[in-house]
């Protein structure tokens, strides 16, 4: 009976859209030689595709409600498959081994191309790992990230032009300023959570995009500047191809480094007070953890590695301008987050090579692209709103001293 009840509310739905999609799908209106073409055939192929959506969308959602019921019940504690592969030595090692072989050879067997839109989505990885310490551990809601990936682009390109300063000499430099951009923001945003801060945040993204788009003397304007060097070897000169690889290869060592520190970072004391703000900011606090160098450390860690980010950003293009950090750059990297998995580290890393590298794999299908992507987004967030790869939520059990040793 039940499954008699979602078919006839699937064959409502089909016949709503039918009947929406009439005008548009069936009647061709040819104004030049005054005749009306009836295509039923399309009418057709909207009720048959309507009602198959809506009958696995009611399905989907049904299983969604079953396994809601069986955590209620206490099953909740139980890790996910993809959890429990993770976690076996024998194959995450295997895996690990596999992975970092391919990605040694990557550059070798596939075209300049390939390696160049690899190296945008490394970038991504970086940046969606340093959100993710703001976002997915603090659980400070932050839509002006973009603005520190801008500032370490800034600092490369005008610290060449004005001193002369090298890409190695510029990184730790970017990264730095970046995170004092990220003190900057975080003084004024400290009783701020929620809608606030995410507006707060936006703001200063704008702010920061509009001060390198108006203020010609110091950024270029709008025209951006150009020519900015690719990494130096030892002093040796590489082609473009070369470069190429160079590039990557230092992208991936950066996402090593940064996967290393974010997880050391993710166990550490200043971790879980992390994790403790995101739960209840009152709580935290009433536990003695000072909520200020908190959210402080949060902002600052989190912009440093878009600081990094931003310099291989404009050594990878050798040309920057405010255009390529608007407000859909942020977006784009909290979407990474929230779609790969906030808190999860390998989630957040899938994210962005999905992001990244499906829509340029996926320009035969261009007209299509934001509409399949949109609504990958949307079966996503209903269906799995923790992400793809959710954070293992941690138990910490306190185990008292043994009466026999005590005594």
């Amino acid at each position: 009976m039940t499954a008699l009840n979602e078919i006839k509310k699937s064959l409502l739905v089909s016949i709503w859209f039918m009947f929406l999609t009439f005008p548009i799908m069936v009647i061709k209106v040819n104004t030049v030689e005054q005749t009306i073409s009836w295509r039923w055939n399309r009418l057709a192929a909207v009720g048959i595709g309507s009602f198959c959506l809506s009958f696995v969308w009611r399905y989907m959602l049904k299983r969604k409600e079953t396994g809601a019921k069986k955590t209620a019940l206490g099953n909740g504690g139980e890790l996910s498959a993809v959890q429990r592969l993770l976690q076996n030595p024998r194959f995450f090692k295997p895996a690990l081994l596999a992975t970092a072989v391919f990605a040694l050879i990557y550059p070798f067997y596939f075209s300049m191309y390939q390696v160049n839109i690899m190296t945008t989505a490394l970038i991504y990885v970086i940046l969606g790992l340093g959100l993710n310490i703001v976002v997915g551990l603090a659980g400070l809601l932050d839509l002006g990230y973009v603005a520190f990936y801008a500032v370490g682009a800034y600092s490369y390109a005008l610290l060449h032009i004005h001193f002369g300063l090298g890409f190695w000499a510029c990184l730790p430099i970017g990264a730095g300023l970046a995170m004092m951009f990220g003190i900057v923001l975080g003084f004024p945003v400290l009783r701020l959570r929620g809608d606030y801060l995410a507006i707060v945040t936006l703001g200063f993204g704008e702010i920061i995009r509009l001060i390198l788009e108006n203020w010609n003397a110091f950024s270029y304007g709008p025209s951006g500047i150009a020519n900015i060097p690719r990494p130096g070897l030892f002093g040796m000169h590489l082609t473009i191809h070369q470069s190429l690889i160079y590039i990557y290869f230092i992208m991936v060592a950066i996402v090593v480094f940064t996967i290393f520190v974010v997880r050391r970072l993710q166990d550490s004391r200043i971790g879980r007070a992390w994790i403790a703000l995101r739960e209840d900011e009152v709580a935290c606090q009433a536990t003695g953890i000072d909520k200020t160098k908190t959210k402080l450390s949060a902002f600052a860690l989190g912009a440093t590695w878009a600081g990094m980010g931003g310099v291989v950003f404009a050594a990878k293009t050798t040309f920057i301008n405010p255009a390529s950090f608007t407000i859909w750059e942020s977006v784009m990297i909290l979407c990474i987050v929230v779609l790969g998995g906030m808190g999860s580290i390998l989630g957040v890393i899938l994210g962005a090579l999905i992001l990244m590298l499906l829509p340029e794999y996926m320009r035969a299908f261009s007209e299509y692209r934001m509409l399949l992507f949109a609504a990958a987004l949307v079966v996503m967030m209903v269906f799995r709103p923790n992400g793809i790869i959710s954070a293992v939520r941690r138990n910490y059990e306190f185990k008292g001293t043994n009466e026999k040793e005590t005594a």
